[in-house]
């Protein structure tokens, strides 16, 4: 029964890969954000989904966009870095403060995403996950609890009603 258990359970996480990247996701969000020790972080995604149309060939193209993602509880502030799978540099931070925001939810349908609208004219959507195994598109790293952690944190303490 051990050898079947085994051949069905899936891919399994390295560990070891997975705490050097969460290393390397602190080390970058802590450069670039002031105070970074006191945010809390996960790693999550955004999706560009452009629509072609070409005759008779219809279809869209997705960009995934990598995000360091740190949220400090007290402050009650989410702060996104933007960076790439193998962490090898990131982006400027931007700040979402609760009181500045106009309005953030949990999307769950068509995917599972914390939005949040900081204005009329634009938003983000952060979609995030427990692990993602594809190394060349996601940052690879485990974060069930953490995860859990902001879900609980953007849903009851960050969300507007």
């Amino acid at each position: 029964m051990g050898f079947f258990k085994k051949l069905f359970k899936g891919p399994e996480i390295d560990q070891a890969k997975s705490d050097a990247n969460a290393g390397k996701m602190r080390l970058l969000f802590d450069q670039v954000v002031e105070n970074g020790a006191n945010y809390r972080l996960i790693f999550g995604y955004t999706e560009d989904v452009s629509r072609f149309n070409y005759g008779f060939v219809h279809g869209s193209r997705t960009k995934i966009g990598n995000l360091i993602v740190g949220w400090n509880e007290t402050d009650l502030t989410i702060v996104v870095v933007p960076t790439v799978p193998d962490l090898s540099g990131c982006g400027e931070p931007t700040y979402y403060r609760r009181g500045e925001i106009l309005k953030a939810y949990r999307n769950k349908y068509p995917t599972d995403a914390f939005v949040i609208y900081p204005d009329k004219r634009g938003y983000i959507a952060i979609n995030a996950y427990d692990w993602l195994e594809d190394e060349s598109l996601y940052v690879y790293v485990s974060q069930e609890k953490e995860l859990a952690d902001f879900t609980d944190f953007f849903q009851n303490r960050f969300a507007t009603k």
